[in-house]
């Protein structure tokens, strides 16, 4: 996470040196702490060296392409994503949200609606709930135990699951209303506080990697039940506790 004590270290991935010379500027003038790569292999050297608490990242590079990077990252860490692409078809958001891109924008872009953007997805990653014990670190549910610190997953036999961060902030949700039918449009604002678009499917996509990790049969699940007209509902008993 986040030090709020501490600028943010944003690491630009694209191939475009125009691209990553603007963005560079404009985001180093918000006194951010700004790392540049041209492609994978620059962008893994950078995270082996630099701190970095979030990426912004190309879908089309030489190499690895954004997806695939994107993909492998998430194996392994929960560094928030927000995935830029030249292409506006709905099909390449929805691979990017599967693969755990936490926001996507569509290139041209205004400079300003990154730095939106970009803002509001740490401000999810570093957030709390209102109100909540900040000593209070696991759930508990069904057979799994969620730790907020690492943002893991761990079942009753120790397999250990990464979350990506839209996957993390929906289980939460769902952890804080357990047994409570919830909407798309409310899931939607809770999770990243915008309204509703008629074509995005991010909730949907969401719910079916979280019933994947969960084991959780997509065609009869148990645990994250399906509620026609209504939404999704988490049918478990859920307590918390350090």
């Amino acid at each position: 996470m986040t030090n709020p004590d501490t600028p943010p270290r944003i690491l630009i991935v694209d191939d475009d040196a125009d691209i990553r010379s603007l963005l560079a500027d404009y985001l180093g003038e918000q006194g951010w702490h700004i790392s540049t790569a041209q492609d994978g292999v620059e962008m893994q050297q950078v995270l082996g060296s630099t701190p970095i608490d979030l990426i912004v990242l190309d879908l089309t590079l030489p190499g690895s392409d954004g997806l695939t990077l994107c993909r492998d990252l998430r194996a392994h860490s929960t560094i928030p994503v927000i995935m830029l692409t030249a292409r506006s078809a709905p099909l390449d958001r929805i691979l990017g949200l599967e693969m755990g891109a936490d926001d996507y924008l569509c290139k041209p872009f205004e400079p300003r609606e990154l730095l939106v953007r970009i803002r509001n997805v740490l401000r999810r990653s570093n957030g709390t709930p209102a109100g909540a014990n900040s000593f209070s670190t696991l759930w508990y549910f069904a057979d799994w135990t969620l730790d907020e610190t690492t943002r893991q997953l761990q079942n009753a036999a120790g397999l250990v699951v990464m979350l990506s961060g839209g996957e993390y902030r929906l289980l939460k949700v769902l952890l804080e209303r357990p047994n409570r039918a919830l909407s798309r449009d409310q899931l939607l604002t809770l999770t990243q506080g915008r309204e509703t678009d008629p074509l995005d499917r991010s909730i949907d996509l969401h719910i079916s990697r979280l019933r994947q990790k969960l084991g959780d049969d997509a065609r009869a699940p148990k645990l994250i039940k399906t509620l026609r007209n209504e939404g999704y509902l988490l049918a478990a008993t859920v307590k918390r506790g350090e």
